[in-house]
């Protein structure tokens, strides 16, 4: 009886040992055939998470028996879902991940440096990709200037009535706190940020990465309100050549194309591009709207990978333009007597470098360096302005990722020098700013629910000091389809000319700022986001979005007149900007619909008075209605709100709405056609105020709250060899 007791004591024994399983997933490119690394795996009945190694290999032991469900994820790629019940015959499995078509491939670069896919990233980060990049590219072949107005939150400030020129705006704030980068590069800042956005055309760009509070950690100050980073396009397996033709009701013309292929362990990609402008004056005021211009801009890269885990990459960026609008007539080349006009002529060249090395057990050492060269020279009127300015960026960092945490450390050099060659005498405005930063970041997965972000970084400039920025956020996942963030962290802006401000005023009469009297501006800003998902049935479901944020900036330069000069000065006081951005989507089959919203209270305390910052739509709507059918047909409707804006004048402009209606039928897979309707309510400023006072020959121009172009229809084709 005793002997039998202790061999079934035995024998369970046995079986509970035999019940544990290991189970080896490795995850691979359906196309390449090559790791998946940074991919996340979760078992969601355990709650447990674990991330892909460098050989795309995930391991989880000791499972006991019964039948798990495992959730895959990673940025490019299609969401998975596998049950598997265990115990299994074989441990070992393969998985080919699938790209999704409504995002494009995973990219190497990303704004946060994490390999992690963005739902499980604790900073908040929004991406305009795939299918919505192909559509806001239709709209304006161009420039990028519309795809990031029609995004919540970011409002794009047109500076000139007639040059067209704009800035960007994140949450109300100043162009010049926002950061605009190339592949993680800052190749628009200072002086040449100056026609920045109509000089950037959208074929060749595989997603827009946008952060928006401050992101000084990694890319250092001047990302105050948050930076915009645009991710360029990489060699494909297959390759090709790209052509779009567009044009437009007002006479514009753009014609690109994008070549990419790959030779083994070489890769290329070229993009050209030109694009032409006609002066338009839809309100017959004698004053472009649209003014003439003539851009070509040619960008080659090479990439090359010596070995399975090293790449190489080099580019170089042209863009040359000649730009005028003002009098109608003059410009035309009719006969006037002192005509106004507004003309510039940039020429910009830059180059990149990108040296990427992975050392093993989850190590990666990168280099990166960028060299730019922007000549501009204005033109108006008895008057002037013009200059060269020299930037380089330099960068070494090394990541280590492991299986609960990543770090990434590094060093970079970023070098400032703009040298005036042309304006009045006396009122030189060189400057030079060279800054040294070190900087550590930690990204940590506390538990299956809580994901911590934290990082240091320490700038030293010799005109300001040194700088301390530390940066958290926290993410807080109860559930699958539940996302709490939580994320803060100081940034800084050191003293520049180059704002929206002198670009008004082309620069004119605008005294030097002397970096040994006026310090930097400083900002300390909190944001709270929840993202929700509800499958409301088999076919339809509601993504959520809702942000919370306040940012205040202490100690900002304000631009004053002082008899015939504009002087910058730094009152006792500061800007705050706060509110709400909630984002709604619904998608029932092939019908998708967005509605989004954005309350932006933004007000500066200058000297103890109170005031509402100029130039903001304190409530704006965002509506957009898309059928599409991939592959096939898309059409799509669009309406926007601006409500009432405060303006330098001491006015307040008129709300308004902007809609638009769009489409794009394929025929085949390599050709397609589009047509698209801009503002059919005919929206401008001109039809309900005025944009200038004064003469037509010495025009004071008022500020830009609404469109001037009013009614543009825009179409053209698509072609892929």
């Amino acid at each position: 009886m005793h002997r039998l007791l202790f061999l079934s004591f035995f024998f369970f024994l046995v079986s509970v040992g035999y019940s544990q399983s290991t189970y080896n997933l490795v995850l691979l490119d359906e196309e390449s055939q090559e790791p998946v690394v940074g991919a996340t795996v979760q078992l969601l009945e355990l709650r447990l998470g674990k991330v892909s190694n460098e050989v795309g290999e995930v391991i989880f032991e000791d499972l006991a028996a019964g039948t798990f469900t495992f959730l895959i994820r990673f940025m490019g790629y299609e969401e998975q879902r596998i049950k598997r019940t265990f115990p299994l015959d074989n441990p070992y499995e393969k998985l080919f991940l699938h790209h999704d078509h409504e995002e494009l491939e995973a990219v190497l670069i990303t704004s946060t440096r994490s390999s992690r896919v963005i739902e499980d990233i604790p900073t908040r980060v929004e991406v305009i990709a795939g299918e919505e990049l192909g559509e806001k590219g239709n709209m304006k072949p161009g420039d990028i200037r519309m795809l990031l107005n029609e995004s919540t939150g970011i409002q794009t400030q047109q500076t000139s009535a007639t040059s067209y020129n704009s800035s960007i705006r994140i949450q109300g704030l100043d162009g010049k706190y926002t950061q605009l980068l190339r592949d993680g590069m800052p190749l628009y800042s200072g002086y040449s940020g100056g026609l920045s956005l109509m000089q950037i055309p959208p074929l060749d760009l595989a997603q827009v990465e946008v952060i928006k509070g401050s992101s000084s950690t990694l890319y250092g100050g001047g990302g105050i309100a948050g930076l915009i980073n645009l991710i360029s396009k990489r060699p494909e397996e297959e390759g090709g050549l790209d052509l779009l033709v567009n044009g437009t009701s007002a006479l514009g013309l753009d014609l690109s194309s994008f070549y990419s292929q790959k030779f083994g362990k070489w890769g290329t990609t070229v993009f050209a591009s030109f694009n032409k402008g006609t002066p338009y004056d839809p309100a017959a005021i004698g004053l472009t709207a649209i003014p003439e211009f003539d851009r070509v801009t040619v960008n080659p890269k090479l990439f090359w990978n010596p070995t399975a885990n090293s790449e190489l990459m080099f580019g170089i960026n042209w863009t040359t333009e000649d730009r005028i609008g003002g009098n109608l007539d003059f410009i035309r080349g009719e006969p006037v007597i002192d005509p106004y006009f507004e003309e510039n002529q940039t020429d910009r060249f830059s180059t990149q470098f990108i040296f990427d090395q992975k050392i093993g057990n989850g190590l990666t050492f990168q280099i990166k360096n960028s060299l730019n060269l922007f000549d501009r020279q204005i033109r108006i009127p008895d008057f002037r302005f013009g200059g060269r300015q020299i930037s380089s960026f330099s960068e070494i960092h090394v990541s280590r990722l492991k299986e609960k945490t990543e770090w990434i450390g590094g060093l970079n050099l970023w070098t400032e020098n703009f040298t005036q060659n042309t304006g009045q005498s006396g009122e030189v405005l060189d400057y030079q700013l060279n800054t040294i930063g070190a900087f550590l970041q930690n990204l940590w997965n506390i538990s299956e629910d809580w994901t911590l972000e934290s990082g240091l970084r320490v700038d030293s400039q010799k005109e300001s000091g040194i700088f301390a920025l530390p940066k958290v956020s926290l993410m807080f996942e109860p559930a699958d389809l539940l996302t709490f963030r939580l994320g803060g962290g100081l940034g800084y802006k050191s003293p520049t000319v180059f704002t929206e401000e002198t670009e008004r005023i082309t620069f004119r009469n605008v005294k030097p700022i002397d970096p040994l009297k006026m310090e930097a501006e400083r900002s300390a800003g909190v944001n709270f986001d929840v993202n929700q998902r509800w499958a409301l049935g088999e076919e339809l479901t509601l993504s959520t979005n809702l942000l919370l944020f306040y940012t205040q900036i202490n100690h900002p330069l304000i631009l004053s007149k002082q008899e015939e000069f504009y002087v910058y000065e730094q009152p006792e006081g500061n800007f705050k900007t706060q509110g709400v951005e909630m984002n709604l989507k619904w998608q029932f089959r092939d019908l998708k619909m967005f509605m989004g919203y954005t309350f932006a209270d933004v007000t500066q305390k200058i000297e103890g008075a109170v005031s509402a910052f100029p130039l903001v739509a304190k409530h704006r709507l965002k509506n957009v209605l898309m059928y599409e059918k991939h592959e096939n047909f898309r059409i799509g409707l669009e309406g926007y709100y601006f409500s009432p804006q405060q303006l330098n004048d001491g006015k307040v402009g008129q709300a308004y709405w902007i809609m638009g209606l769009m489409g794009e039928k394929y025929v085949g897979e390599h050709f397609s056609f589009f047509l698209n309707f801009e503002n059919m309510l005919d929206t401008r400023q001109t039809a309900f105020d005025t944009i200038f006072t004064g003469s037509l020959s010495n025009p004071t121009f008022r500020d830009i709250y609404a469109p001037v172009d009013g009614f543009v229809i825009n179409g053209g084709f698509k072609f892929r060899i």
